[in-house]
């Protein structure tokens, strides 16, 4: 498969945008491979049992514009996972992930997520199972520990389970999850970042591929990091202000793109999507980040947001509003240099 290929090609190193509920869907996904050829997408979280018990189509379905891509999966049932991954890769997925990070309490009655770190055995035995439906690579996403299971020796020991199926990639979120007490939202900011831990693997593991993952929001911090370890997963701030991932370009030596011609670009997916249905304020939310940091910006955002543009035409209003006001800037500063 030449797009397998391609992704193992350009994984040195690899940057990739971690799987978040509600907001790596396909039209941010399509929004944000227009700042970067080489960053790896993944979609949100999906359930083995809404692939296999509902709309597999909806939940798979993605542009093809959107590679290299891989389909994170949620579920501990090794014969289901291994169906789910044989379907991702007849879908055309170039990669699929497990999901053994996510402290969600809906996922974690259903034995979903980071209370699997507490049971390597079964991790173990559903990344067999799926590695042996399919050829493309299967990856797991852990933290680095959960609960009073939170020492650096209890994390080896469960990557070293894993990997004994053969597993090489493991992209681990530098912080342990804690199941009870904490909310999801917590479990993302409360418990501290332990970058070391995770730097201390590559080196005892110097074979497996080990990506990082946590609290990571410039270029200078990813390269930072990228003197530990193989990856860099970035969470939050690709959303917040997605114009980052131009800046990791530099890591490939490719163009910084200009805002104005990403939203060129842009527009005529989003009149695809609205001719196809889709109400404009599911699209909108995903682009309300692109002038972060510079002037007109919060103008930006209050114009696209809470469907207050109604129509394509309240897109170009705004992106004739922020282009007038950075040239305003522009001129302003100009004037006093002079």
């Amino acid at each position: 498969m030449e797009i397998s290929k391609n992704i193992a090609a350009i994984n040195q190193p690899r940057i990739s945008v971690a799987p978040m509920m509600d907001w790596t869907t396909k039209d941010y996904r399509y929004f944000a491979r227009l700042f970067n050829p080489n960053v790896v997408l993944y979609t949100e979280m999906v359930t083995t049992g809404a692939i296999i018990y509902g709309d597999a189509k909806r939940h798979l379905d993605f542009n093809a514009q959107e590679f290299p891509l891989v389909l994170q999966l949620g579920g501990s049932n090794a014969k289901d996972l291994a169906t789910c991954t044989k379907m991702a890769q007849d879908w055309g997925y170039n990669e699929v992930n497990l999901n053994v990070g996510c402290p969600s309490d809906r996922v974690q009655n259903n034995k979903i997520g980071a209370c699997l770190m507490a049971e390597p055995n079964l991790v173990a035995e559903c990344i067999h199972s799926m590695q042996n439906a399919v050829s493309i690579p299967v990856t797991v996403k852990h933290r680095i520990g959960i609960d009073d299971m939170h020492s650096y020796e209890e994390m080896l020991h469960f990557v070293d389970t894993v990997a004994a199926t053969g597993c090489t990639h493991f992209i681990v979120h530098a912080r342990i999850a804690i199941l009870q007490g904490l909310s999801p939202k917590e479990n993302r900011e409360v418990p501290p970042l332990r970058y070391e831990d995770v730097y201390r693997l590559k080196q005892d593991r110097p074979q497996l591929t080990i990506e990082i993952n946590g609290g990571i929001k410039t270029f200078a911090e990813t390269q930072a990091h990228l003197l530990h370890v193989d990856g860099v997963m970035i969470g939050r701030e690709a959303y917040h202000n997605p114009y980052l991932l131009a800046e990791m370009g530099q890591l490939w030596n490719v163009d910084m793109p200009n805002r104005f011609e990403i939203m060129q670009q842009m527009m005529p997916y989003i009149q695809q999507r609205v001719a196809e249905g889709a109400p404009l304020s599911i699209i909108t939310r995903h682009i309300l980040g692109l002038f972060q940091n510079l002037p007109g910006a919060r103008k930006w955002r209050q114009a696209l947001s809470g469907g207050n543009a109604k129509t394509i035409a309240d897109i170009e209003q705004a992106l004739t509003n922020i282009q007038a006001a950075m040239q305003r800037t522009e001129d302003y500063v100009r004037e006093q240099q002079g």
